[in-house]
């Protein structure tokens, strides 16, 4: 199924206090052109019942990324200093481990809550905020908690499969996840400066483009169908993180 978007215009800052990025006013657009669009959906795959909703929306991020984020990706490799890009990625992995650790603590993982705790003490100070990672070589390793595993971790399911404008798969319980991980518990967006806060963001935004440049090479180039095996990849990969590599259930009860 072909989806038709009409390109919105640039979409002008109208948010107070409540740290909505462009970006994310974009990808709500993006949805609502997408869903009068694709009002029609297959549902071969009981995990992914809006697949003609997320294939367009697929097309619409691939669209984004051929014709912009690739080209702004490949500039920011081409003109940043590979130690100051590993910098930039550790800074916000750094950032992130805020929410590491509140979702350490609200999946009883003590212990790793603390260790987590460390790690983000001795980055933040010894580190220089984060710049460098000092922890991994003290045996304080970087771990990958989000809400929405918190969520698995309490018995919620999956729900259907979602593809996110600009940001990719997804799914209705990890959008959750998404809001509480990236929005409440993201320091980045208590920041009443506008202009540093949105700067933050976009850079952000850009070290995470380039750093999937490779990986959407691989795919690419190994995969007959890219939509299929992405959300394969994806529901692996948070079933495999949702239960720490003890994999013991069917990934459609996920």
């Amino acid at each position: 199924m072909s989806c038709l978007l009409t390109a919105p215009g640039v979409l002008r800052s109208l948010c107070m206090r409540c740290n909505v990025s462009c970006l994310g006013r974009a990808a709500l657009l993006a949805y609502a052109l997408l869903a009068g669009a694709c009002a029609t959906t297959t549902a071969n795959d009981p995990r992914d019942p809006l697949e003609g909703f997320n294939r367009g929306v697929y097309s619409f991020n691939q669209t984004m990324d051929n014709m912009l984020f690739d080209h702004v990706a490949h500039l920011y490799q081409a003109i940043t200093p590979e130690f100051v890009d590993k910098g930039v990625s550790n800074f916000f992995s750094n950032l992130n481990d805020i929410a590491v650790v509140a979702n350490d603590i609200l999946q009883f993982k003590i212990n790793q809550a603390l260790s987590d705790a460390t790690r983000f003490i001795f980055n933040s100070t010894i580190g220089l905020a984060g710049f460098f990672d000092v922890s991994s070589g003290m045996d304080l390793p970087k771990h990958d908690e989000d809400f929405g595993q918190t969520l698995g971790f309490w018995g919620v399911g999956s729900g259907p499969y979602l593809m996110i404008p600009f940001f990719g798969p997804s799914s209705f319980r990890d959008v959750t996840g998404h809001v509480v991980d990236r929005g409440l518990l993201n320091p980045v967006f208590y920041i009443d400066d506008d202009a540093l806060r949105a700067g933050l963001l976009t850079l952000n935004y850009v070290d995470f483009k380039a750093d999937l440049l490779s990986a959407r090479k691989l795919v690419g180039e190994a995969a007959l169908d890219e939509y299929e095996f992405i959300k394969n990849a994806y529901f692996d990969k948070r079933q495999n993180q949702i239960h720490d590599g003890n994999i013991t259930v069917n990934p459609t009860e996920e």
